[in-house]
C-alpha cells in the first residue's frame, strides 16, 4: 500500500522530503510527525515539481534547487550560534537532499546531485 501511493504521488510530481532529526543532536524541539523510535523525529516537506521536465538539465536543477531549499528549512538549527546544532544540520540537509533525490528515481537529478 506504501509502494503504490508513493507511486502515485511521484507520478502526479511531487516528493516528499523527510529529514530524520535527532532531537537532542540536531536541537530542535518540534516535529511534524514522530516515529516508532521515541528518540528520533521526523519533519518533512512536500516538494512539487509537476512543472518541471527532469529528462532536461534544467528542469532538474531547478528541482534539486527545491530540494536543498526545503532541506535547509526542515533541518534548520535552533540555534545557528552552535556549532554542533549547525553540522548537525548540515548532514541533515545532506542526508534529506540524498533520500530525496532517490525516491525521485531521475538519472538526470541523480547525475546533477554528484555534479553540483
Amino acid at each position: 500500500m506504501i509502494t503504490s501511493l508513493m507511486s502515485q504521488r511521484m507520478r502526479a510530481g511531487t516528493v516528499a522530503l523527510a529529514a530524520c532529526l535527532l532531537g537532542a543532536a540536531a536541537g530542535t524541539a518540534s516535529a511534524a510527525t514522530s516515529t516508532a523510535d521515541d528518540s528520533a523525529d521526523v519533519r518533512t516537506m512536500r516538494v512539487s515539481y509537476g512543472d518541471l521536465n527532469l529528462a532536461t538539465e534544467q528542469g532538474s536543477r531547478a528541482l534539486h534547487t527545491r530540494l536543498e531549499s526545503a532541506a535547509r528549512a526542515v533541518c534548520a538549527p535552533e540555534d545557528g550560534r552552535n556549532l554542533a546544532e549547525v553540522a548537525a544540520a548540515r548532514a541533515c540537509e545532506a542526508r534529506a537532499i540524498a533520500q530525496a533525490v532517490k525516491d525521485v528515481h531521475s538519472p538526470m537529478l541523480a547525475a546533477n546531485r554528484v555534479q553540483g
